[in-house]
Order: C-alpha cells, then structure tokens, then sequence
C-alpha cells in the first residue's frame, strides 16, 4: 500500500472467527488514558503554579521570561511529535511510549529541583520532547484498537486525559504550593508515573500495523487473535523507512496535508496560550486568584465533556464538520471571557470554552488519523501535532508579551481570531478532499 488517503482495508483472520479475544482492546485504550493523564498534569503543572513562582519572583522570572520558559516547553513538544511517529515505526511504538514517559517524568522531577531559571528552562525543554512524543502514539493505538465507527469517539476519550491533568493541575496546586511550595507540586505531579509506567511496559501490547512493516507478521497475527481484531493490510519490512512521511505529499496530497497543519497551529495556539495563561490573565483583569485557578478547572472540565461530546458526533456525520463548526463557536465564547461578567456567568462562559476549544484541536487528530492508513498514522499525527507545535510556541510567548505590556484582556481577542482561521483551514481541507474524492476520503 503506497496511498496514505484514506482508511487502510482490513483482512479478517480466519483463526479469529467466532472466538472470543482473550484480551481486551479496551484495556488498551484505558491505559494510554492513564499515561496521556500524566502528560495533561505535567503539561498543565506550569501554568497553575505561575502565578506563586511570579508573585514570588521564584527564579527570578517576569511575566516575558516564563512566557519565553513556556515555549521553551512547547518547542520541545514539537521536536518530540515530529520524531515520535517515525520513531515508532522503527523501534515500536510501545518502546516510544516508554521511552516519552520516562523523559517527561525525569524532567518533572528535575524541574522541582531546579535552583536558576535557566535550569527550570532546560527541564521544561526536555520535559516537552517527553510530553509531545507520547500523544500521537496514544491516539495511533486508540484509533488501531477501537472498533470501526468508533475511531472518532476513541480519541476523544484519550484525549479526556489530558483535559483531566488539566483540570487536576490547578488543584495540586492549590492544595501544596500555599504549604510547601512551587516544587512540591512539580514532584507530585511526576511520582504517580513511578508506579504506573511499569504496568503498562507489561500490558501494553506492541501495534500489529507496526510488526507487520517490522517483518513480524507472526507475531501481528498472533496479538491481533488474542485482542479479537483485524489484521491491517499494510507493507511489511523492506520499505523506505520514510516512505510514511513521503505518503503526507505524494499524489498532490500536500495541499491537505497543509491544511491540516494550519488548523493544528490555529488549535495548538489555543490550547496552549489559553492553558497556560488563563489564570494569570484573571487575576489581571480584576478577578480573585481562587476564582482565576478554578477557571481553569472548569476549563478543563469542559473539555473533558467536550471530547465525549465531539468524539460522538464526529462518528456520525463526520471529524471535519465537527472542527469546523467548534472552531467558529469556540471564537465567541473565548471572546467573551474578556467581556466583563459576573462570576457565576463567567464560568458558564469559561466552561463552554473549554467544551468547545480542546475537542476541537483532538477532532483535528480525528480528522488526520482518519485520512491515512495504520501504518502512516503515527506518523501523520505525529506531524500534524508537530506543525500545530509551532502555535503552541506562539500562544504563550504572544500572552507574555500582552501581559508584560499590560494589555491581558487583548489576549482573548488574539485567541478567537486563531479559532476563526483554523475553521478556515479545515474548511479549505475539505473543499480540497471532495474535489479529489476518490484520492482522499475520511
């Protein structure tokens, strides 16, 4: 198989028929929920304990210093994304999600104990690569082991994850760093990973798409007849190692290709600049530092719903349809999350944000993940996350800079604008997909 646009054609295995699997697929998926959990906690850790290490003048930031420190995070993400697909396609994707798991969690743990800045900054870097290699590999399994029509909900369920370490940040914040300070929350955000990275290298189970361009084809039948599951007909071993990054261009296929990751740096942008610097943004325009961390509880909250809700809809009539139309509803209620409200309103307000703003950056992943084969996936993902990095940078540098120049409220107006323009791009993808129908189909 050479096209990557569309879904890979799956072949049954005689030896499957009629038994039942003696493991199940859904174990799978809940434990890349509980790895990509960590990844939402050490991701959102920063942004909650910000406000303390700024008020403190811990290390000696300013607002433009932890917002340059914050891309420094980000931009290890991207590198991370980028390799990781490829990465799993020539040592596994079960090492690469050993390996992003153990960096992120050691470069957690360095950065409670950091002593300058520019040892904090160094660890957040390091701590992104970790943090930004294990998503699309989390999503590559979901979508691989969930049954078809439901590829769309498995990664929105993944990617509640994450919004639950984004929602559970502000609160180990609020529960240690008033008693025991900025550094206790990085060491707690870092320990639960002690315990549970070692029962996922014994359960988690290696991709059969991955084996089978590995050569392993007796193994791909053997796991995929214990999980119940198709064989995927996809290359075995032999192949141009890049040959999966090759299919994102070939066929004229660039143009989608570059599209999707527009609208990935129009989410990411999102996600990451309002993540990072929601709470802070409250507190400068007026509202109490409780209120402004709870915020970003609710945030998250929201997006936990969000993804359950998007994911739903999304196998029903379509990724690309739910991106665009939470794109655009995501541009007013980020907008009004400037307006002045009252409290009880305005996290109502925050909450649908939330709902709205997260899904639809996963429904993104969706859309990408849907569009090409098993063995392409991770690393399509892994790009489409990586290009969408570049906005992951930008958000938070572009909240520092409107918050060292006193101009917080402007940064909701900068957020909706990035929410338009990435319906934008995915309406152009799809515009591009049904006037080249039978060379691209989600």
């Amino acid at each position: 198989m050479t096209s990557s646009a569309a879904p890979s054609a799956t072949s049954p295995l005689p030896r499957t028929s009629g038994l039942p699997a003696r493991r199940s697929r859904t174990a799978v998926i809940a434990l890349c929920w509980g790895l990509v959990l960590l990844d939402g906690i050490d991701t959102f850790i920063y942004g909650s304990v910000l406000p303390k290490m700024l008020g403190g003048k811990s290390l000696g930031l300013t607002a433009a210093t932890a917002g340059t420190i914050g891309s420094y995070s980000t931009f290890g993400m991207l590198i991370g994304t980028i390799l990781s697909g490829m990465a799993s396609n020539w040592i596994g994707r079960r090492n690469t999600v050993f390996v992003s798991v153990a960096l992120f969690t050691l470069a957690t743990l360095g950065t409670g104990w950091s002593q300058t800045s520019g040892q904090f900054g160094f660890f957040r870097l390091v701590c992104g690569f970790g943090l930004g290699a294990l998503l699309p590999i989390a999503i590559s399994y979901g979508m691989e082991f969930a049954s078809r029509g439901r590829r769309a909900l498995a990664t929105g369920v993944i990617m509640t994850a994450h919004q639950t370490g984004g929602a559970l940040a502000p609160l180990i914040a609020l529960w240690l760093v008033e008693d025991f300070g900025w550094r206790s929350a990085f060491i707690a955000s870092a320990v639960p990973a002690l315990v549970l990275l070692p029962v996922a290298l014994k359960l988690l189970p290696e991709s059969p798409a991955n084996l089978l361009t590995r050569g392993r084809r007796a193994e791909a039948e053997t796991l995929a007849a214990d999980f119940g599951t198709a064989l995927p007909e996809t290359k075995e071993s032999g192949t141009d190692k890049l040959d999966a990054l090759k299919n994102l261009f070939r066929g004229g296929r660039w143009n989608t290709t570059l599209c999707f990751w527009l609208t990935s740096f129009a989410g990411l942008l999102l996600v990451y600049g309002v993540g990072q610097w929601l709470p802070k943004i409250m507190v400068d325009l007026g509202y109490d530092t409780g209120d402004s961390l709870l915020f970003s509880t609710f945030l998250n909250v929201g997006g936990i719903c969000g993804m359950l809700i998007a994911g739903r809809a999304a196998d029903r009539v379509g990724p690309r349809t739910v991106v665009i139309a939470w794109f655009l509803l995501t541009a007013v209620f980020v907008y009004l999350m400037g307006v002045k409200m009252p409290v009880g309103a305005l996290y109502a307000v925050v909450f649908l944000a939330g709902l709205l703003l997260f899904s639809a950056q996963a429904m993104v992943y969706a859309t990408v993940g849907a569009h090409h084969s098993d063995e392409d996936r991770p690393t399509a993902l892994g790009w489409v996350s990586g290009m969408g990095r570049f906005g992951a940078v930008f958000g938070p540098w572009v909240g520092g800079e409107l918050l060292a120049a006193g101009n917080a409220g402007a940064g909701f107006t900068v957020f909706a604008c990035a929410a338009v323009f990435g319906a934008l791009m995915m309406a152009l993808a799809a515009l591009v997909i049904r006037a080249r129908p039978a060379a691209s189909a989600t």
